[in-house]
Parts: structure tokens; C-alpha cells; sequence
């Protein structure tokens, strides 16, 4: 039996795939157009198909090694840049029913500011969110809105920034933000996660969420992590090679998450689905296909990358919990002028 939360993100499957969007005009042409008053954006999720947790560093981070992929599930954010003062609003299936809290802490508030501070531009800004990617499930959903935020502005900037100088604005408001501020729909993401090499893209395949309205607490799923590994401490970082990532089979060989064993025992809804993804992925591999089942991040949500099974394989999701019918990324969408 579904939700009516499950309901209303099933009918959205296609509208977020990049493929659907038909205004992807060269950012380029844009800063010809002298009444371009703001600018829309999609701002894709992201899965970690590899999460690999190492020692603590200097910093007082802990290390890691991921392998990032973009979505098609995207929030849409618009700004616009013709308002006499600074404002953020959200609306969409994903909010939570409790709303997102002061807009003043919200990621992409702050990415708009730390822009305007770096760029002198603008002196105002009204940011609105449709919220389609689900809150605090390790999809990325507010970097991602952020990384949406600096990609946008730079867009129409009278005098933008460098894409180096942009990605290091990324990485000072969180470690997933440069990928998803990048061109990239594949990365390999060490350090915080936001020292990142691009990878060719890989074909598009189904993805299969399954999505909590609880999320996971990240740093007490690292103390989580750090107890359970005792005196043992963290793995060393691997030796991986370029054909590590250049297929779909390749990447299901080498996907895995440190967190999970850890974040099962911490969140009933992790607990009850981890093992069906799993074994979900496992027989689509047994028929030859690369599937992956994965918690992403530090959780919860949970997915399966393969193609999809009928709906009577799988249990009915309870209260609180949704499916979500979405693909990976096929593109990067440009940015599209409000005038």
C-alpha cells in the first residue's frame, strides 16, 4: 500500500530527468542579453556508489574516499536578482511538514552571500526552492540547492568567476557542493570529498530510492563508526585503477559503504530495507546486470541501481517511507535566463 507522499513522487518520475528539459541555451549567449533579470536552475541529487571512511585528519575531518553520481531527481531553484532586499522561500512534494527552518541558515541563503561577497554582486537576491529531492537522506539535497545557487549566479554575473575560483567557494559551504557545483555526472572525491577527479560518464541506468521522512544524525553516525572500529582504527586508502570506473560492472564490483553496518542499528527504516536493496541488486547481477544496492551517504536512504523489478517483489513501504522512481544523469542542464 503506498503513501499518498509515495503517490505524489511516483508522479513526478520523468519532469526531473534532465532529458525533459528542452531550454538548455549556451551560458555564454547569456551575458549578451541585458534584461536577463535572474536565472533558473536545476540542482540534481547525488549518490555515493563508493564511501570509504579513513583516519581523522589534521583538520579535524575525517577522510574519505567516494565515488559521486549525479541524478536525474533534481530541486528546481530560481533567483531572482531585480528585488530591493534578500529572501528565500521553499515549496514542493519534499518539504518537510515541519518547513526548512530560518532561511538565514539555509545552504543556498549562504551561497548566495558568500557569492556576493567574493563577486560584489548582487546587492540582493530572492531565492525560491521547489523541493522534489527528499531532506536529510544523503542525497544532497541542500548542497545541491546551494551548488544550484553559485552555478546560477555566475551565470549572469557581470563579472564571473573562475571555474577554479567557483569550485573553491563550493568547498567553503560543504564537502558534497563542488561536485554538484562541477560539470561533472561522475567523480571520484577524496580528502572531505571535495578534492575531486572527473570521470567519463557512464550510460544511464534506473534508480530505485527508497526515502525516509527520518534522517540519520552524520556526526553520530561517525562516533558510531569510530566505536565500532575500536583500536582497530580506520583502512588504509586502496590503489584503484582507471578501469575501476569505466563500466557499470566494474564500478558494482567495487561499490560499497563503511557506514552501513554502523547506521542499521540506529534507524529502523535502514534496517528494514538495506537487506532488500541488497538482495535486490543481487539478483539483478545473478541475470548478468550490474546492479548495486547501497545506503547513500551517511544515510538513510537506501537504492538500487538496475533495472527495475515489479512492485509485488517488494514489500509495501510503511509510514514515513516512499519509493522514488528516478535515473541517473544523463546531462548537465545550463542554467536558463529569467528576462
Amino acid at each position: 500500500m503506498t503513501t499518498p507522499r509515495e503517490s505524489t513522487v511516483r508522479d513526478m518520475r520523468g519532469v526531473r530527468d534532465v532529458r525533459d528539459v528542452r531550454d538548455v541555451r549556451d551560458m555564454r549567449d547569456m551575458r549578451d542579453v541585458r534584461d536577463v533579470r535572474g536565472v533558473r536552475v536545476d540542482a540534481p541529487a547525488k549518490l555515493n556508489l563508493v564511501l570509504r571512511v579513513l583516519a581523522r585528519e589534521a583538520s579535524g575531518f575525517h577522510g574519505i574516499e567516494t565515488l559521486f553520481i549525479k541524478l536525474a531527481l533534481c530541486d528546481r531553484v530560481s533567483i531572482r536578482t531585480d528585488v530591493p532586499e534578500r529572501s528565500l522561500t521553499c515549496s514542493g512534494p519534499a518539504m518537510p511538514s515541519a518547513g526548512l527552518g530560518a532561511p538565514e541558515q539555509n545552504l543556498a541563503w549562504r551561497a548566495a552571500e558568500l557569492f556576493a561577497e567574493r563577486a560584489s554582486w548582487p546587492t540582493a537576491f530572492a531565492i525560491h526552492i521547489d523541493k522534489y529531492i527528499p531532506v536529510g537522506g544523503g542525497l544532497g539535497g541542500g548542497s545541491a540547492d546551494a551548488a544550484a545557487v553559485l552555478r546560477g549566479l555566475n551565470a549572469i554575473a557581470p563579472h564571473p568567476l573562475s571555474p577554479p575560483a567557483l569550485l573553491a567557494l563550493a568547498g567553503e559551504l560543504g564537502a558534497d557542493v563542488p561536485f554538484l557545483a562541477s560539470d561533472e555526472l561522475l567523480a571520484w572525491g577524496w580528502s572531505r570529498g571535495d578534492r575531486l577527479l572527473g570521470l567519463p560518464a557512464l550510460p544511464t541506468m534506473p534508480v530505485r530510492l527508497v526515502t525516509f521522512d527520518a534522517g540519520v544524525n552524520t556526526g553520530a553516525a561517525y562516533l558510531a563508526l569510530a566505536s565500532a572500529r575500536g583500536s582497530a582504527g580506520a583502512p588504509r586508502a586502496a590503489l584503484y585503477d582507471a578501469a575501476s570506473f569505466a563500466s557499470w560492472h566494474a564500478v558494482a564490483a567495487l561499490a560499497g559503504n563503511d557506514f552501513e553496518a554502523v547506521v542499521a542499528p540506529l534507524h529502523a527504516g535502514v534496517a528494514r530495507w538495506l537487506p532488500q536493496v541488497r538482495a535486490s541488486a543481487e539478483r539483478l547481477r545473478r541475470a548478468g546486470a550490474p546492479g548495486i544496492g547501497l545506503m547513500s551517504g551517511s544515510g538513510a536512504t537506501c537504492f538500487v541501481i538496475g533495472a527495475p523489478e515489479r512492485d509485488d517483489d517488494w514489500p509495501a513501504t510503511g509510514e514515513g517511507e516512499s519509493l522514488v522512481e528516478t535515473r541517473t544523469a544523463g546531462a548537465i542542464v545550463a542554467p536558463v535566463p529569467i528576462v
